[in-house]
C-alpha cells in the first residue's frame, strides 16, 4: 500500500527530534533524532509522495538564535534523512512571537497555505498532520486533515484526555505511526 497522492505534515520538536524541555534547540549540536527516526523516514518516503515539516520557532523572535542558525539545523536534519534513504520536500517555520498570533504560527494555517502554493497538488483532505501538541492537532483539524497525536508522555492527564479525544489517532512515536500505516489508513484511502 502507498499513499503517494497524500501529504504528510510533521511537527519537528518531540516528533522528529528530542525536544529540549528547558528552551529551544539553537544549533545543530543540540539537535538529536528520536530513536529509530532516521530509519522511519525511509519508510515514510515509501508511503507518502510529499513530506513537509511545519514548526513554530519563536526562539528567533526571542533573539536566542537567528534564521541562519535554524537553517543550519534544518540542513543538517535534511542531510541526515536523505543519507538514510528518506526525504522531506520542504521545511516551513514561523519565527514570530506566539502572543502576536501571526498567521504562520500553528494552530493558524499560514504554513499549510504556503505549502499549498509551493505544492499545488496538496489536497488537505488527503493529508495527515502528525504532532505532539494541541496546536498541531488544531492546525490539522482547521484544514480537514487526519490528525495523529504523538503521546510522548509529557502532558497532564487532563491534557492527554483532551488530545486523545481531538486526534483521529494516537501513537507513542513516529515509528509506531509508520508501523501502523498499512493497517490503520487502509480503510481511509481505498
Amino acid at each position: 500500500m502507498h499513499l503517494k497522492d497524500w501529504t504528510l505534515f510533521l511537527d519537528r520538536d518531540g516528533v522528529i527530534n528530542v525536544q529540549k524541555r528547558s528552551g529551544y534547540i539553537q544549533n545543530r549540536a543540540e539537535f538529536c533524532f528520536l530513536p529509530k527516526n532516521l530509519e522511519v523516514f525511509k519508510k515514510i518516503s515509501e508511503f507518502f509522495g510529499t513530506v513537509l515539516v511545519v514548526t513554530n520557532q519563536q526562539g528567533i523572535a526571542k533573539g536566542l538564535m537567528t534564521e541562519d542558525d535554524l537553517n543550519d539545523i534544518h540542513n543538517h536534519m535534511l542531510d541526515e534523512i536523505t543519507t538514510a534513504g528518506g526525504h522531506i520536500n520542504k521545511v516551513y517555520f514561523c519565527p514570530d512571537f506566539a502572543y502576536l498570533n501571526p498567521p504562520c504560527r500553528k494552530p493558524n494555517t499560514g504554513m499549510a497555505l504556503k505549502a499549498k502554493e509551493d505544492f499545488p497538488e496538496i489536497d488537505f483532505s488527503k493529508s495527515v498532520m502528525v504532532g505532539d501538541s494541541d496546536t498541531d492537532i488544531e492546525f490539522g483539524k482547521r484544514l480537514g486533515m487526519l490528525c495523529v497525536w504523538i503521546d510522548n508522555g509529557d502532558k497532564s492527564d487532563k491534557k492527554r484526555e483532551s488530545l486523545t479525544k481531538e486526534a483521529d489517532y494516537v501513537f507513542a512515536s513516529l515509528e509506531d505511526f509508520v508501523s501502523a500505516l498499512p493497517n490503520v489508513f487502509f480503510d481511509k484511502v481505498v
